[in-house]
């Protein structure tokens, strides 16, 4: 769907131009206060930074890079992944999630949902690992989508049984809780992705990894930056992928206001919940020990693309993430395989979800006219033949 952006009535579903001007005297600060001080790459503003998150997410180390998708294949190289190695996850994700297990030269193994939390399915993931026809599955990548946490005890217990390495995909969960517990410190890595509409955004691309395990960050650092431990000297084949110092220094002026800001996203969701009880269109469930961010607010409607025209035609923007699961995507389709018994409920998603306009900066206006369309919206009614 193409939005017109100068269009100052329409809602947008996302805004992060609304982001930096809500912190504009600090971001413009911190930006003059790199370019003045003339260290570019790798300097104290990467290292503040990495020191600050790691702090706010509970773990001891946090290695910046270039951006979620590098976090997630670094994650996976310190972690000892590779070749010859199996990775399960989801099918219902942004690609990068399995562009990474590519990129680190193991092969992804795709598991259904669980339909109301669009987080894997556990006991699909048991019995993926029951059955994985010969693959070596050596690690899991949980991705909390939607800012929605996964159901880590219980994917913890079956990475137990099968020695697996886990590894959580937070780029959509900065700041979401499970048991009071944040996402990032459950599983022996974690990658962040800051691209610009996440609730901790950049001004660019950029990720992080978070991790208890010091050689695991030890060796995430040195692959970072082409294997060096020794500058001009790689101990490993790494590769070139640095949080720059202007994007550290965005990140560290935003971090103090996320727990807030993701405060308002719950605030926007719950008048969303409130505009939807009775209709045919479902509002996303939220688990009594979860703590939900709401970096996207995904509704279900068997008629989403009607309902997507309607909120359009009354200057509201929606967008749907992801119109397709990545086993069905051209590239994937001979790369991907997909669990036995298929993934019946992550297909099914794709037809129906629609994200609705969701950031912290939403005016109430703004909210309560999407809560009024849908109040409205009236789906056709079938036609029988």
């Amino acid at each position: 769907m193409r939005i017109d952006v100068t269009d100052q009535t329409f809602i947008l579903p996302a805004d992060p131009k609304a982001s930096y001007l809500a912190h504009r005297d600090a971001i413009d600060a911190a930006v003059r206060r790199v370019m003045e001080g003339g260290w570019y790459i790798l300097g104290p503003e990467v290292s503040a930074f990495e020191h600050a998150f790691a702090g706010y997410v509970g773990t001891t180390h946090a290695v910046g890079a270039g951006s979620g998708t590098d976090a997630l294949h670094l994650a996976l190289r310190a972690a000892g992944i590779g070749a010859g190695d199996t990775v399960a996850t989801v099918s219902h994700t942004a690609v990068a999630t399995v562009a990474a297990i590519e990129l680190a030269g193991a092969r992804p193994l795709l598991v259904d949902i669980d339909p109301a939390t669009f987080t894997v399915d556990p006991q699909h993931l048991a019995d993926a690992l029951r059955r994985p026809e010969g693959r070596r599955v050596r690690a899991v990548i949980v991705v909390h989508l939607y800012g929605h946490p996964a159901d880590m005890p219980a994917i913890l217990d079956i990475a137990r049984r099968h020695d697996l390495m886990v590894i959580e995909d937070c780029a959509q969960s900065h700041g979401a809780t499970l048991l009071g517990r944040r996402t990032g410190t459950w599983g022996h890595a974690a990658a962040f992705s800051f691209y610009p509409t996440k609730n901790l955004g950049a001004l660019g691309d950029g990720g992080a990894i978070v991790t208890n395990d010091p050689a695991l960050a030890e060796r995430a650092r040195a692959l970072r930056e082409y294997g060096w431990r020794d500058r001009y000297v790689s101990d490993l084949a790494g590769m070139n992928t640095r949080l720059d110092e202007l994007q550290a220094a965005v990140l560290r002026a935003k971090l103090p206001h996320l727990d807030a800001e993701n405060a308002r996203r719950r605030a926007v969701a719950t008048a969303y919940d409130a505009a939807l009880a009775g209709s045919n269109v479902h509002a996303p469930p939220c688990r009594g020990d979860v703590e939900h961010v709401y970096h996207q607010y995904v509704v279900r409607a068997p008629e989403r693309d009607a309902l997507q025209a309607f909120l359009k035609q009354r200057g509201i923007g929606t967008a749907v993430h992801y119109p397709q699961p990545v086993h069905l995507q051209p590239a994937y389709r001979d790369r991907a395989l997909a669990a036995p018994g298929g993934l019946p409920h992550t297909e099914r998603a794709c037809r129906e979800i629609l994200s609705l306009p969701m950031h912290p900066h939403l005016s109430a206006d703004a909210a309560a006219r999407v809560c009024d369309a849908l109040q409205a919206w009236r789906p056709e009614p079938a036609v029988v033949d």
